[in-house]
């Protein structure tokens, strides 16, 4: 019987370990907007992988390779800092997928980062979907604060968020 319990002990101190060793998860968000606008008028804002100029933190984008294959680009954020891209895949006039391949983990604090952007037309109206996935910005296990889940999380819902709305105000406003 003491060998018995003696090994359910073993079992489970290793088991607790492992479960607190295992690191980061990926986390995945996903925001919508629905604008006032045939989709055709939304991707003429929205569908062009080399102008991000509708999301308020962009200062300017630089790219090659327009909408093709492995086309890539660099943002510049108000205050400085860049992120570098990899368009993935393109389906003119529905939506497009991209990977980030560089970002400070101070500006956006991920890894591993991939996102689509994808409008669905609906009656006269569009409804937009930006979504992601990631790791937290730090991934080794205890993260600080600023590089945890929960930041990681609310750094992208806060991203999509203000996106969003900027693509609906920037598309109606021009209705």
């Amino acid at each position: 019987m003491k060998m018995l319990a003696l090994a359910t002990a073993a079992v489970l101190a290793v088991v607790s370990f492992s479960a607190d060793a295992h690191g980061p998860t990926r986390r995945k968000v996903k925001e919508t907007v629905e604008i006032n606008a045939p989709a055709a008028k939304v991707w003429a804002v929205v569908g062009n992988f080399q102008d991000m100029s509708w999301l308020p933190p962009v200062e300017k984008t630089e790219g090659k390779g327009g909408n093709g294959d492995k086309a890539t680009r660099v943002l510049t954020l108000k205050g400085g800092a860049t992120v570098e891209e990899e368009l993935s895949k393109y389906v003119d006039g529905k939506s497009y997928s991209y990977r980030i391949d560089k970002v400070d983990v101070k500006v956006l604090p991920v890894n591993n980062y991939s996102s689509t952007i994808e409008v669905e037309p609906n009656g006269d109206k569009t409804t937009v979907t930006w979504s992601g996935a990631f790791y937290r910005g730090y991934m080794n296990n205890d993260p600080p604060p600023e590089l945890n889940d929960e930041a990681a999380e609310k750094a992208v819902k806060g991203l999509y968020r203000t996106g969003l709305d900027a693509l609906k105000a920037k598309v109606e406003k021009g209705s």
